[in-house]
């Protein structure tokens, strides 16, 4: 059994990777904010109209903050069959540069010439007690995004939202529409 998972591994190695857009569902994020202690939480509802109900779970009272729309997907190679499944993924936002301070907007502005758009990997809050995307992971799927570009002249960075200097305030446009793939930056 372990000789298949090395076989595996190096045939994965091996392949120059298509990624495709696989089991994609529309979903909202839904934030809330524990006014108990403070703590800010995140997870999908797939639910026509999200919840904003306040509630209680042991010493926690939830308010909804706020909801955006999402989707929520898996790719797989349409060369090889691997499947890359993003389960730690709530979405991909696009980062407007609203914060001079955040690493997200310094690194923007240092690849603005190059006519690269930086996409935050938006994963579950807290960030320290829900596992994130990998290396790996955020890797794939800026492969995916960028074999979809029409522009060679444009390319995407994808960060982890680890990054952001403060989630709750970034105005970042989560992306929520397959065909905003083929986005070129603006002309200057």
């Amino acid at each position: 059994m372990i000789h298949l998972k090395m076989e595996d591994d190096m045939y994965d190695e091996k392949c120059s990777h298509t990624w495709e857009m696989v089991d994609a569902i529309p979903c909202f994020i839904i934030t809330e904010k524990c006014y108990h202690c403070g703590k800010i939480a995140t997870y999908f509802s797939t639910e026509h109209n999200p919840p904003i109900e306040e509630y209680r779970e042991g010493e926690h009272l939830w308010n909804f903050m706020g909801s955006a729309q999402s989707i929520k997907f898996n790719l797989k190679c349409i060369k090889c069959d691997k499947l890359e499944k993003f389960d730690e993924l709530l979405g991909v936002m696009m980062c407007t540069g609203c914060d001079e301070k955040c690493e997200v907007n310094v690194l923007l502005k240092k690849l603005e010439p190059k006519r690269t758009w930086i996409y935050v990997a938006f994963g579950y809050l807290p960030i320290y007690e829900k596992k994130q995307l990998s290396p790996k992971q955020l890797s794939v799927l800026e492969d995916y995004f960028n074999q979809r570009r029409k522009s060679s002249k444009s390319r995407v960075k994808i960060v982890s939202h680890r990054l952001v200097n403060n989630i709750a305030s970034c105005y970042a446009e989560v992306i929520k529409d397959v065909d905003m793939l083929s986005l070129t930056p603006p002309e200057k």
